[in-house]
């Protein structure tokens, strides 16, 4: 029986590769204009790191995480998220001893062991950014402008951001309190996980996705019932910036994340069309996470990306551009001569930025001829006997069905004249 690729994972073949790269190429274009550079941190790190940074009482850290023990019997775990890192790698390169803020993005590959549905993979990727050393309201309109203006460049439409503040620690306690008190009744209805949330982080029992959770939670205190006057003066000022953003935004009170690390904004961008994972993007503040893994008192605003959410968004949307045309030219040599000759002339084409093949198996005319259509090749640089004796080259045009030749010595710059001019 032939190896099969691990359950919740994706080859990316070419043709969906493509996608990819203009969803990638299109982020890095934003982050240039906005300012931010890219970050790249290992694929695993210390177990602690996500224990303290994420939070304890999180389904990532509790039931979702990839743990191993190292040969120096040392618990590392495959990333499950970025922020974690990324303040990790703040505090480690002393990037706060740099001009203030630091703002930060990065790409790739994370890792939860989740059930496999549409658009959920336990091999996931993220695109995302943080902004480390700024506390001011006008740094949380700019991480969420930042992402609802990508989603307008690719042309996503039919969005909706929903915007909340989860308070800092000090009104927060106040609404633990009143939301246990407010719950204590009705605990033996909650799910067996918000059961035992209700001690440790009763806030996230407003997260669950479970129907019978929502419907006890409903008419619960939210955050905004306790918010400081801090937090307040804060939430409204990023209200007010977001209105001269021209971003397009719903207050959610009952929104709260998933993760413990979050303070004050919090924000998630929905798009209904992709099924029940709904959430294609989703951060907040987390004015103490830095703190927490041993660093210095540092605010942070960030926010992360599902890649392969967006890429099916734009799939239902058909906002993907189309394929691009194949090879500008297959390059058919006849006969071993021909075949050093040609090799020859394929680097020099390559070297001036034409994208060309040649024939590796010795065919046949006409089978290379299928191969260059195959290929969606709009030339076939024929090379036989005839034609190099004469020290010319046949080139056709297999879109008009028109040849011609050239001398060999002239013919990299005559290509190159027809490929700068697209014909």
């Amino acid at each position: 029986m032939a190896i099969q690729r691990p359950k919740g994972t994706q080859d990316l073949l070419p043709g969906a590769v493509e996608q990819w790269q203009y969803l990638e190429d299109t982020i890095r274009s934003v982050c240039r204009e906005y300012g931010y550079e890219e970050i790249r941190t290992p694929m695993f790190e210390a177990t602690e790191l996500f224990q303290r940074g994420v939070g304890q009482t999180t389904d990532i850290v509790q039931k979702e995480m990839y743990t191993f023990l190292d040969k120096g019997d040392r618990s590392m775990t495959l990333r499950p998220e970025g922020t974690a890192s990324v303040c990790r790698a703040y505090v480690e390169n002393k990037l706060h001893g740099q001009p203030q803020p630091v703002k930060l993005y990065y790409m790739g590959p994370m890792f939860r062991y989740e059930r496999p549905q549409s658009g959920r993979f336990r091999q996931f990727h993220q695109f995302g950014v943080e902004v480390l050393g700024a506390d001011q309201p006008l740094v949380d309109a700019e991480v969420i402008s930042l992402v609802w203006n990508l989603y307008q460049r690719l042309g996503l439409t039919q969005l909706e951001v929903h915007v909340n503040s989860v308070g800092c620690p000090v009104c927060r306690a106040k609404h633990r309190e009143q939301l246990q008190e407010f719950l204590a009744s009705r605990r033996n209805e909650l799910c067996k996980d918000c059961q035992e949330r209700f001690e440790r982080n009763p806030l996230r029992i407003l997260d669950c996705k479970n129907l019978s959770c929502q419907a006890v939670t409903s008419g619960a205190p939210t955050t905004h019932d306790t918010l400081c006057q801090d937090c307040s003066t804060h939430f409204e000022r990023v209200l007010a910036l977001l209105d001269v953003a021209g971003v397009v935004y719903r207050v959610n009170p009952r929104l709260v994340r998933g993760l413990d690390y979050y303070t004050k904004t919090a924000f998630e961008v929905m798009v209904e069309e992709i099924g029940a994972q709904s959430a294609i993007c989703g951060g907040g503040r987390y004015d103490g996470l830095v703190e927490e893994i041993g660093g210095p008192p540092t605010p942070g605003i960030g926010f992360a990306m599902g890649i392969e959410r967006v890429l099916t968004a734009l799939q239902v949307q058909h906002k993907l551009p189309e394929e691009k045309t194949g090879l500008f030219a297959m390059l058919i040599a006849l006969g071993e001569k021909a075949q050093n000759e040609g090799f020859s002339l394929l680097g020099a084409l390559r070297a001036q930025g034409m994208p060309v093949n040649m024939d590796l198996q010795g065919r046949n005319l006409k089978a290379q001829l299928k191969a260059a259509n195959r290929q969606s090749a709009r030339y076939a640089l024929i090379l036989g006997e005839e034609e190099l004796e004469r020290n010319m080259l046949l080139i056709r045009d297999l879109t008009l069905g028109e040849q011609s030749e050239v001398p060999l010595v002239k013919a990299v710059e005559e290509l190159n004249k027809k490929y700068q001019r697209g014909v």
